[in-house]
């Protein structure tokens, strides 16, 4: 019998957040004194050349169907266009800029996108529009959403699975096949959370997304860290690793520090990182004189051990995503439970509950947007 994640077509629709819990959730403003940038300034013409076009399509064009999730610069939907397909696709994922957004910024984004293309664990990118506002970007569909939605929507049927601890694992072993890809790339992601990894189908197909603070090192000076230039630069403090902070310092294992907030988000269904602290200054604080999140309830024994090792210090004594990638081939190949691939059971609820919450959630935004 098919599953009820296999029949699922519809992408699940974030409940409706407050002000102050977008910024908890990563788009807090660093207010620690950043050194000069190390980018090698290139000319604009010699920098966009080849990505500038005559836009293909606009928002006018396009049907959106649902919300995905709402970031700092631009809002997801699932969509497809009003007539004809985009590229053979006739559902996409896209991205459209909120207001301020720099062109550069966007056109930096597609640059990125477009040198990790054909990898089966990151969003890929189908076309966009950076000529006119509202920046554009559609990528490829996905059925389910971010991860952090869809393990939060069906936590009580994924708590009571025998084989989570293997559903995890797995999930967690594609992302890190994701980040492996961006190291070979010189890509450093930045923004690396569970709200930035979609869902095709759990847990076989998650995709690492959001690329707007990504860094491609291969055009800077320093080829082993990140510099950021602006000193009101928004950075999503909860995921990043002391070094920033104490040094404004970003490198690969900073992604790696990232990388052990979303395997302990994984673990919590989404709960948000260090949750008892309430301001920028106290989470940075934290971080700083080295607290760590508690080790989650249930997690197994070769997960915590990896997620620790995430979070070691001084920074080199950190994993690479090479090593972490091993690590957990290990663990998925000397697992008694390894899960059927062919015919997950019950891992979210059946379609008609499923349709049910989303309702619910779609009604609750609807209000929160009249109030």
């Amino acid at each position: 019998m098919q599953s009820a994640l296999s029949r699922l077509q519809t992408p699940i629709t974030p409940p409706s957040e407050t002000e102050e819990e977008r910024e908890r959730e990563g788009e807090e403003a660093s207010e620690m004194p950043l050194q000069p940038s190390t980018t090698v300034r290139l000319s604009s013409r010699r920098l966009w050349r080849g990505l500038q076009q005559s836009p293909r399509f606009t928002k006018l064009d396009l049907n959106l169907l649902q919300l995905i999730k709402a970031g700092k610069e631009g809002v997801f939907y699932q969509a497809r266009m009003t007539r004809g397909t985009c590229k053979g696709h006739s559902m996409f994922t896209c991205k459209i800029s909120k207001e301020g957004v720099r062109p550069k910024s966007v056109e930096a984004e597609v640059s990125i996108m477009r040198k990790l293309v054909h990898h089966k664990n990151i969003l890929q990118l189908l076309d966009w529009n950076t000529t006119e506002e509202p920046y554009i970007l559609i990528m490829e569909y996905v059925s389910y959403g971010t991860l952090r939605t869809f393990l939060q929507t069906n936590r009580a049927h994924l708590s009571t699975d025998s084989e989570l601890q293997s559903l995890l694992t797995i999930a967690s072993y594609h992302i890190a096949l994701a980040m492996q890809h961006l190291r070979s790339k010189m890509i450093l992601h930045c923004d690396l959370a569970l709200r930035n990894i979609m869902v095709n189908k759990f847990p076989w197909e998650v995709k690492v997304a959001e690329f707007g603070l990504a860094r491609d090192l291969t055009s800077m000076t320093s080829r082993r860290s990140s510099r950021w230039r602006n000193p009101r630069q928004r950075v999503p403090l909860r995921w990043y690793p002391p070094e920033y902070f104490k040094n404004n310092y970003y490198s690969f294992k900073g992604d790696v520090w990232a990388f052990g907030i979303v395997l302990w988000e994984m673990q919590t269904f989404g709960t948000l990182p260090y949750p008892n602290l309430e301001t920028s200054d106290a989470v940075v604080y934290h971080i700083c004189i080295g607290h760590k999140n508690p080790n989650p309830e249930g997690c197994r024994p070769e997960m915590l051990h990896i997620m620790r090792d995430c979070w070691l210090e001084p920074y080199t004594l950190r994993p690479s995503f090479s090593n972490i990638v091993c690590m957990l081939e290990n663990i998925i190949e000397n697992d008694a439970d390894y899960v059927d691939v062919e015919s997950p059971q019950h891992l979210v609820k059946n379609e008609g509950e499923y349709h049910e919450a989303q309702c619910l959630r779609a009604a609750s935004v609807s209000l929160e947007d009249q109030n």
